[in-house]
């Protein structure tokens, strides 16, 4: 396992839409993933999209256990968002690939997904809270989306410049 570099904005990368993954789940794939997962911790952060450290695959690790509590990692190949409800919630969100940056996005409350998890094996299953909030966040990195860009324009090159600058900075 290895930790990678997290693409930080403006890198064009993460504006890219990932393509699917084909011929399954394969162990190259798992390393890949195993890779996603070390960088997230290290990071650290709850999720983390393949295409924010520059693959573009539709693949997300996710780990949403508190400090507390033991892992629990989660990994999504080829997710798809089959039903969301009409009820929305705001969320405080924040991004790996934007960091210091944090602000309220409105998103449905709950989703129902598919996906092939790390054995490859297809679930189908419901999410809501938290686990909405970052699939949806994650799957949005996968269509070349950011959560600021959900923010206002105003509010989206703010976020842009000031993380510019810190870059400058360090």
């Amino acid at each position: 396992m290895a930790i990678r570099d997290i693409l930080i904005v403006p890198d064009p990368r993460l504006k890219q839409v990932s393509t699917p993954v084909e011929g399954g789940v394969t162990d190259e794939l798992r390393a890949l993933m195993d890779d996603m997962l070390e960088t997230m911790y290290d990071a650290p952060g709850i999720g983390l999209a393949a295409i924010q450290i520059g693959v573009a695959k539709r693949i997300i690790v996710m780990d949403l256990s508190r400090e507390d509590e033991p892992k629990a990692p989660r990994y999504f190949v080829n997710p798809e968002i089959t039903w969301r409800s009409e009820e929305t919630v705001p969320y405080e969100e924040g991004c790996l690939s934007v960091p210091e940056i944090y602000d309220e996005v409105e998103r449905p409350a709950r989703v129902r997904l598919k996906y092939l998890d790390y054995n490859g094996k297809a679930i189908e299953e419901d999410a809501e809270g938290m686990y909405a909030v970052c699939i949806q966040h994650e799957m949005d990195h996968l269509e070349g989306v950011l959560f600021i860009d959900h923010l206002s324009r105003l509010k989206r090159d703010r976020a842009v410049s000031k993380v510019k600058k810190a870059a400058r900075a360090a």
